[in-house]
């Protein structure tokens, strides 16, 4: 996952799981719309993955094993600290601008 934040480019390690048991969750190959709202689950703002055939409430959430997702893409705290300032500096400074999320099939 890149992230392009205002002035800065980070690029986050991305880890594959090799288990089975999320494999009816996996998010279908595309583009998606990415925005900043509140999660019942973990009272508090998360990014919701938007748009999603068949699916609704897929966040970018902190996690480290598989079972901390169904479908949801995890990140570690580094990661959910620079999604966090994403979203923190697009409604500072882009009020206009979108997030979107590109998923691409597994190699």
């Amino acid at each position: 996952m890149t992230l392009d934040l205002v002035q800065k480019d980070y690029s986050l390690k991305r880890y594959a799981f090799p288990t089975l048991e999320n494999a009816d969750y996996l998010i279908p190959a595309g583009t998606y719309p990415v925005e900043w709202t509140f999660s019942r689950k973990f009272q508090k703002f998360l990014p919701e993955i938007l748009d999603v055939p068949d699916r609704f409430g897929i966040r970018i959430h902190r996690g480290s094993l598989p079972e901390h997702s169904k479908g949801c893409i995890l990140l570690n705290m580094e990661g959910m600290t620079h999604v966090s300032t994403l979203f923190n500096q697009l409604d500072t400074y882009y009020d206009d601008e979108k997030v979107s999320i590109c998923i691409t099939d597994p190699v």
